[in-house]
């Protein structure tokens, strides 16, 4: 069974029964041609767009902006700044929009509870034995479970990369069943880490199994390894997140997490959604930017554009 033969949602809730027939779907998925992706991905980061578009470009990427801290460090004092600054992050122009969410460990999600209640940003927590992914399910069950009662709307939960590199996908596939489950109303944010899944063609099997299993957004990476989010994987993952939706009717949301720290990187995602997923995923219910330094440039950028002088990078608190 391939991609191109799922004629319906029934066709998939049987996908994930069978180790072998997981595995026949996976595997017979159309190869991604290496140097095709790369040259696209490079030509779609050279796209220019108009100072108009670039404002409206600028005011949709800090919406999209899930704002992070995920240090051992972390402490509730940090944790109630940032969150003050999703909610209002040019405190001098009303105008600017809030972020789409606050990323945090689950031990910090009810301090930045306190500070985003009733704001209308999303609180998202890393769960599942962050970021290795390697605990048995029932602590990452737990974890997941602890941080939705705690106050996240939102659960990034990363996959056990072993598992599926060793080829065990029905394991994978059951064990984001399971969060899913424990994640209630929240939303579920699949982690792929694909820095470490080697290929293309992982990258593309991966993101299939995790929205097969019930996620709601698949994301690229932990940002706790040196490869992180790159536009070639991005395409791959919005390409797939495209055919999912051809095929089954249901929309999955795509997260680039690591490494994107400037507005020139941010307009290239979005030139890139655009171009290969379509506009109905240009929005923060179904793309978002996992970053801490990406929101300064952000506004450094609009306050250019908006009063005609170029902030220095102290005029924003730093993150």
């Amino acid at each position: 069974m391939t991609a191109s033969t799922i004629s319906g949602r029934s066709d998939l809730s049987e996908l994930g029964r069978s180790e072998a027939t997981l595995r026949t779907f996976l595997h017979g998925l159309p190869g991604v041609d290496q140097v095709g992706a790369e040259q696209r991905a490079a030509m779609l980061g050279t796209r220019s767009i108009k100072t108009s578009a670039k404002a409206w470009a600028i005011d949709l990427a800090i919406r999209m902006v899930d704002l992070t801290t995920l240090e051992g460090a972390d402490t509730p004092g940090k944790v109630r700044a940032l969150s003050a600054k999703a909610v209002r992050p040019d405190p001098a122009d009303p105008s600017c929009p809030h972020v789409g969410a606050v990323c945090v460990y689950p031990t910090m999600v009810p301090y930045a509870a306190e500070v985003l209640r009733g704001s209308g940003v999303h609180l998202a927590s890393v769960a599942t034995a962050f970021p290795s992914g390697q605990a048995p399910l029932a602590v990452k069950i737990a974890d997941t479970e602890a941080a939705v009662a705690a106050g996240a709307d939102e659960i990034d939960m990363v996959i056990n990369r072993g598992a599926f590199l060793a080829g065990r996908y029905a394991e994978v596939h059951e064990e984001i069943v399971a969060v899913k489950s424990a994640c209630g109303d929240a939303h579920l944010k699949v982690i792929l880490e694909t820095g470490e899944l080697a290929t293309y063609d992982n990258v593309r099997r991966a993101s299939w199994l995790a929205m097969l299993a019930g996620g709601d957004f698949i994301k690229t990476s932990t940002g706790k390894v040196p490869s992180a989010a790159t536009l070639p994987v991005t395409l791959i993952m919005l390409e797939a997140v495209r055919d999912f939706r051809a095929a089954t009717g249901r929309q999955v949301g795509v997260k680039p997490a690591g490494g994107i720290r400037n507005t020139k990187d941010a307009i290239k995602y979005l030139v890139t959604v655009n171009e290969t997923a379509g506009e109905d995923w240009l929005h923060p219910d179904w793309f978002r930017f996992g970053a801490s330094s990406l929101l300064n440039d952000l506004l450094m950028q609009r306050t250019k554009l908006t009063t005609g002088t170029y902030a220095g990078p102290d005029y924003f608190t730093l993150d």
